[in-house]
């Protein structure tokens, strides 16, 4: 292991790359620490601990879990990259829709270009209108409780303002950041700032557990189950992230030149959680939308009884989350793995599946199994975000041990681990997997 950590030093593009990447990680990190001008970060985090105190915090912890705690500081970047989240989702659903969002998905290269484009103007309308949400709620925190040490030097209008312009520039330079690690760095740059937000509060969780068994507020026994909870879900998502179906491609004799080259017999894989991380972040990010409605419409009755009803940890938060993640993988997978493409993209090479006609039969079989692998895979994704979701709050861990933010964790991880393992074995260095560690297999 240390001379694969030293072999990442070792290839120039991929030191430059893991460089750059840290420096963009430590460039967000530093901006969750910035206060929003007018506030009093002092004030807001004693706000917060009463809430956190009373159990009313759940929509906040979740919420400063993606943002790595830049929310309850309400920093610049407390928006994290959500809103960008949310527009990405918005874009994608309208590809279902409107034919012109379709048209734009398989036009390829410049299609692509265009939906970037779309998404980053989306990101830009969500964050100023949480903004200007989250604007008034600070104001009304001022009303409500008298905590007038919260905005010590704006209110009203000037302060809106001023809020809205923060929050969303930080947002822009969030999305602005995760792109460049994308195109420059190592790693999907949005998922991977998420990581780095719910790691940022791995210390201070693993601190106050460690405080809780030693001032005997935990019994040392139920300490060990969360770990052994923790854990074996660790190795679980690791072994089924990996999991894949392999479908044998048999390529034909060619002649180049005056010369035949023999045929090939290789695999197309299939994971079972083709959609990876994604299902999680989508889903998690709509979840969010009733109980920040709740509080910020608190005195209208009917919003406040669908942030009760939502809350997270309740039965009505569990069963949604779980039903939007299975709905997220399979819509999300059909996105990205077009059966049609893959067969006419195989009759053009003149390859073939064994027994398997070429053309719509090749396509029809590669949804039917396409069918059977999705459907394990998102159960999969919604009993690990959910049940041990459950399992902590009825233990009362942090909230970081969800299963969301373990799975997104891994995922990420492994995703970022696959790409330096790939650029290290192109250049023929040792990598983090050794041949037949973390893989999985099914069918």
């Amino acid at each position: 292991m240390l001379e694969t950590f030293k072999n990442l030093f070792k290839v120039p593009e991929l030191r430059s790359k893991l460089l750059f990447t840290l420096a963009m990680i430590l460039i967000y990190r530093a901006g969750a620490y910035i206060p929003t001008p007018g506030i009093n970060p002092e004030a807001l985090r004693q706000f917060f601990d009463e809430m956190s105190s009373t159990g009313s915090g759940g929509l906040f912890d979740m919420v400063d879990m993606f943002v790595g705690g830049a929310f309850q500081r309400v920093a610049i970047f407390a928006l994290g990259i959500m809103p960008y989240i949310s527009a990405s989702i918005i874009i994608q659903l309208f590809g279902t829709v409107f034919p012109y969002f379709h048209k734009l998905q398989r036009d390829g290269a410049d299609g692509r270009k265009k939906i970037t484009q779309l998404t980053r103007y989306g990101t830009l309308l969500i964050a100023a209108i949480q903004a200007l949400f989250i604007a008034n709620w600070l104001q009304s925190i001022r009303t409500s409780t008298g905590l007038s040490a919260v905005l010590p030097s704006l209110s009203g209008v000037p302060f809106t303002i001023l809020t809205i312009i923060a929050l969303t520039t930080g947002t822009v330079f969030v999305m602005w950041l995760g792109e460049q690690i994308t195109a420059k760095g190592i790693g999907n740059g949005i998922s991977l700032l998420i990581l780095v937000g719910i790691v940022a509060a791995f210390p201070s969780s693993v601190i106050s557990e460690i405080r809780s068994v030693m001032e005997g507020t935990r019994h040392p026994f139920v300490e060990m189950i969360v770990v052994a909870i923790v854990l074996g879900m660790t190795a679980f998502i690791v072994w089924m992230y990996q999991a894949t179906r392999k479908i044998p491609i048999q390529t034909p004799k060619k002649m180049v030149g005056s010369k035949m080259s023999e045929g090939q017999t290789t695999v197309l894989p299939l994971r079972l959680n083709m959609a990876g991380v994604i299902p999680i972040i989508f889903a998690s990010s709509l979840m969010m939308i009733p109980g920040f409605l709740a509080e910020v419409f608190k005195n209208v009755e009917f919003v406040s009884e669908i942030g009760r009803v939502f809350k997270p940890g309740s039965a009505g938060y569990a069963t949604l989350f779980a039903i939007l993640i299975i709905f997220f993988t399979y819509f999300y997978t059909a996105i990205i793995f077009r059966p049609v493409d893959i067969a006419e993209n195989l009759k053009r090479s003149g390859g073939f599946i064994p027994g398997i006609k070429p053309g719509k039969d090749t396509a029809d079989y590669l949804q039917k199994i396409l069918e059977y692998i999705t459907l394990p895979g998102s159960i999969f994704l919604a009993l690990i975000a959910v049940v041990p979701f459950i399992l902590m709050g009825s233990l009362e861990v942090t909230f970081f041990f969800g299963g969301t933010s373990v799975l997104i964790v891994v995922g990420v991880a492994l995703d970022t681990l696959q790409q330096i393992e790939s650029h290290l074995q192109s250049r023929n260095y040792s990598g983090f997997m050794k041949k037949g560690v973390l893989k999985g297999r099914i069918g």
